[in-house]
């Protein structure tokens, strides 16, 4: 069995994974409060460890910082009357994390349809975004977006939805694909400039391009100013140097490149690895969505009994345990190859950082099996695993992805004048990269959420996906 991306064994999902997010840097006015012409609070952290994320900082120990208006007001500063303080004795201040690579649930309509009818299948914004907010995640990178995103994102910034920042990509592809469909480079580059005329801030290609309307899309993003992430198309295979074309910006998965690999031996991650870094490409390896899609080709009982599978969907629920193709299209031979893309991926990991190849963290939620938010946790560990420094693990969720989204001006690091997008942690994740995980609370826009809040949340979350549950069945929604 050749292993294929998991889109392309599930077409109708594209129906299904739909984006919401917020604006880029909507006001703390909005977003702190919902209340119209409240001030908003000023927040102070006092006597907290600060891990600044910047080029060359170093810790600052038991410093106060001060928050006000939604932004980073002071590093050790007084703190002003009035303030409210929370205590940092003994805990660690990072700055928020960044998924690099979703695709989010949102309201979809499955089937034909009437010319006026709108969705059948709803999704509460806030029920999506809990997960995320819970663990730390206050950026995603939406890797298909669609036009129902913008209105959801404006509910985050008018504050009736805590939610995380969203970049949103438009997704364009060839053949009978999802996305926008293009088959000639005039079409392509078209597609660029419509996405760019809707709003769109990136571009996504995707594997069934062909080989010259390809290269004319990334020649047009980068002519209208939007920076490209994406797949490498199986045109490309026997000749991917050719793939590596100027202002590629970014793979999407190390399985891209596996993909293209002409044998899984250390000189082929080698050479693939030269090729990105000769490029200036950026990698996102997206590896427990590999990890996550082997454990259910064996058997779905890890996934069953998964204590997170509560805070997922009831819809989404029933087609991972009903109607999931990983564990159904099984056989030896596709077992067998998805171990030995998990070990290559590793090699191609551990030679891309050896290139000098800039890499992200991203999850690839919407995946089978990728759980919002914790998941983010489990790809650093596995960055880790692979030879990451804890430095470079927090570098690869935090100050580079906001590099690669050109934000890093507003969030990725700990600064005077930043955003106030903040995770404190009561362990120092430089010691262990797991103690990301031990969130004492979050500053999302500004907006303080400590942990007994978040727990609360996840727990309000839990319990209305329990009580929905039998109400959902994915075979008689979708007809697959």
């Amino acid at each position: 069995m050749s292993y294929r991306h998991p889109y392309h064994t599930l077409p109708f999902i594209g129906l299904f994974l739909m984006t919401m997010g917020c604006a880029p840097f909507a006001t703390t006015s909005t977003v702190s409060q919902k209340g119209k012409g409240q001030k908003p609070p000023v927040w102070a952290i006092k006597q907290v460890n600060v891990i600044p994320m910047t080029t060359g900082g170093h810790v600052l120990p038991n410093v106060s910082v001060v928050i006000s208006q939604g932004r980073i007001l002071s590093l050790d500063g007084p703190i002003p009357p009035g303030a409210r303080v929370i205590d940092g004795r003994g805990k660690w201040l990072i700055p928020g994390l960044i998924d690099m690579h979703v695709h989010l649930a949102t309201d979809s309509h499955f089937g034909s349809k009437l010319p006026t009818q709108g969705a059948t299948t709803f999704f509460d914004t806030q029920d999506v975004m809990t997960p995320y907010i819970a663990n730390g995640v206050t950026t995603l990178f939406d890797l298909n977006s669609k036009p129902e995103h913008f209105g959801q994102r404006n509910d985050i910034a008018r504050g009736d939805v805590i939610g995380p920042r969203m970049a949103l990509a438009a997704l364009i592809n060839g053949g009978n694909g999802s996305g926008r469909i293009v088959h000639t480079p005039s079409d392509g580059r078209q597609a660029v400039r419509s996405a760019k005329a809707e709003g769109y801030e990136f571009i996504k290609v995707y594997s069934q391009l062909d080989i010259e309307t390809y290269k004319a899309i990334i020649d047009e993003a980068d002519k209208q100013g939007l920076k490209t992430v994406g797949h490498i198309p199986n045109a490309f295979r026997g000749k991917v140097e050719q793939a590596f074309v100027p202002h590629f910006g970014m793979v999407a998965h190390a399985e891209e490149l596996s993909k293209q690999a002409g044998d899984f031996s250390d000189r082929e991650a080698q050479r693939l690895a030269a090729l990105m870094a000769a490029n200036g490409t950026w990698l996102s390896p997206t590896m427990i969505a590999m990890k996550r899609i082997a454990s259910q080709t064996r058997s779905l009982d890890e996934l069953r009994a998964s204590p997170l599978l509560r805070y997922v969907h009831p819809l989404l629920q029933s087609k991972w345990l009903t109607a999931n193709n990983y564990n159904r299209n099984r056989t030896p031979e596709g077992i067998a190859r998805l171990d030995q893309l998990l070990a290559f991926h590793v090699r191609l990991v551990q030679a891309c950082k050896k290139a000098g190849v800039p890499m992200v963290a991203g999850t690839d939620t919407g995946v089978s099996g990728v759980m919002a938010g914790f998941d983010l946790h489990t790809e650093l560990e596995l960055l880790a695993e692979a030879g990451f420094t804890p430095e470079e693990v927090l570098n690869s969720t935090t100050r580079l992805p906001a590099i690669w989204l050109g934000i890093d001006g507003e969030v990725g690091t700990i600064e005077v004048g930043k955003r106030a997008d903040l995770v404190l942690l009561d362990a120092n994740p430089l010691d262990n990269v797991k103690n990301t995980r031990a969130i004492s609370g979050v500053i999302v826009n500004g907006r303080w959420l400590s942990k007994t809040t978040l727990d609360r949340m996840l727990s309000d979350l839990s319990r209305r996906n329990t009580a929905s549950r039998d109400q959902y069945d994915w075979k008689k929604v979708t007809g697959n």
